[in-house]
């Protein structure tokens, strides 16, 4: 068993994996216009795509995460490293819609599930002290959103300089550095100071399944994965499609990573002095306002940056207040699994904010259906979170009154 990693090199090889991993994902949307009339594909066709990554993301995720509470999250993510710079390749190469679902969907997919939240964040969460799980989560959290706004202005500038496929080799060349940033993350888990229980895997997946707010996290989960995989996806087209340059939707993009930095680190420090169901609620409820402000409005170049900036604000900063909610229940030890599952409805729900975009549009000719669709489940989430108890459950709470 390898020693611990001190909490802060832990938190910031998280952010930078997350970085990484999340800031190359967070621009794919830009190559939905230039790939589609390049191989002809439509734009359910790439949204489709974009939806089996995130499926498969989902699916898998579980699994990941159970890999890396076993064995340690370093193995996991080379394993991850190797999927993910398969699939740019793929991509780059893509002569048709099969090339781009196989490098796009699958391989992508997998390698975000291997170096996603549920494997990156167990070992932070592990380390951290109580005290501060929830802000060290938050930062870890905020790596993913500075990718995205460091790289989307990136992608489009080398799309519109050197062309999407030699785009995407210097993609796949930059994401060797998670190679070396798994290192950071290696080691065994260490076990939980406060675990004196022997559970099971399998006893600690039935026992989370016997519980109502668990449910509730996941149902609340899959709002915030449809939200954010539609907004990723569809907005640059959505943005050209109202006569703007292709430009402004990668500006766009960036803003949102840049705001949600801020926005993650927020939630987390709101998570610790306040019950983070409620913060969740709240999260939602402004989604939803802000959605309704966005296409209330004429789409002008001010109404765009200032709708960034505030779902930006609000686009990440789940992920530590629903992780946080998963440990607070149910303690440390099976984080990564149980996390993973929570993680699944996220995926699923990004798989039809995805699909839906590309379809409703296809089908109508606009977005507005989604848009509309997207405030409803903004306002059935901020509803769901509401009766989640913050508390631990009987065993977990059996468990720490031993410790002390």
């Amino acid at each position: 068993m390898l020693r611990q990693r001190p909490v802060l090199l832990l938190t910031i090889c998280a952010a930078l994996v997350l970085a990484l991993g999340m800031g190359l994902r967070g621009g794919f949307g830009l190559f939905m216009e230039p790939m589609g009339l390049s191989i002809g594909v439509s734009r359910e066709g790439f949204g489709l795509a974009i939806a089996l990554q995130s499926l498969i993301w989902g699916l898998s995720q579980p699994f990941f995460g159970a890999l890396s509470d076993k064995y340690g999250a370093g193995r996991v993510l080379l394993a991850g490293a190797a999927m993910f710079i398969s699939g740019l390749v793929v991509m780059a190469y893509a002569e048709n819609a099969i090339h781009l679902h196989m490098g796009l969907g699958v391989l992508i997919g997998l390698g975000m599930s291997a170096g996603g939240f549920a494997v990156v964040l167990g070992p932070v969460g592990r380390a951290a002290s109580p005290e501060r799980r929830s802000i060290a989560l938050g930062i870890a959290s905020a790596g993913g959103s500075f990718g995205q706004f460091a790289i989307a202005p990136v992608s489009q500038a080398l799309i519109e300089g050197i062309g999407w496929s030699q785009a995407l080799l210097i993609f796949a060349a930059a994401a060797f550095l998670i190679v070396p940033l798994a290192w950071g993350l290696a080691g065994k888990p260490l076990r939980a100071a406060a675990t004196f229980s022997d559970q099971s895997i399998r006893e600690a997946l039935l026992e989370a399944g016997r519980h109502r707010g668990y449910w509730l996290l996941n149902a609340g989960f899959f709002v915030c994965g449809f939200h954010v995989a539609f907004v990723a996806t569809h907005l640059p087209a959505y943005l050209t499609d109202n006569g703007f340059p292709a430009m402004l939707g990668a500006t766009a993009i960036g803003v949102i990573g840049f705001f949600n930095i801020v926005g993650s680190l927020a939630c987390g420090a709101l998570g610790q002095r306040f019950p983070k169901n409620h913060v969740l609620s709240l999260v939602y409820l402004l989604r939803a306002a802000v959605f309704a402000g966005f296409i209330l409005v004429p789409v002008s170049t001010t109404s765009v940056m200032v709708f960034s900036g505030l779902i930006g604000f609000l686009w990440l900063g789940t992920v530590p207040l629903t992780s946080g909610l998963v440990v607070s229940i149910f303690g440390l030890r099976y984080m990564g699994t149980l996390f993973g599952i929570v993680f699944l409805s996220h995926q699923a729900g990004a798989f039809f904010g995805a699909w839906s975009g590309g379809y409703l549009y296809d089908l109508t000719g606009s977005y507005d259906s989604v848009w509309l669709i997207a405030i409803g489940l903004a306002l059935a989430s901020s509803l769901l979170h509401f009766p989640v108890t913050e508390r631990p459950n009987a065993r977990y709470a059996r468990d720490l009154e031993g410790g002390t």
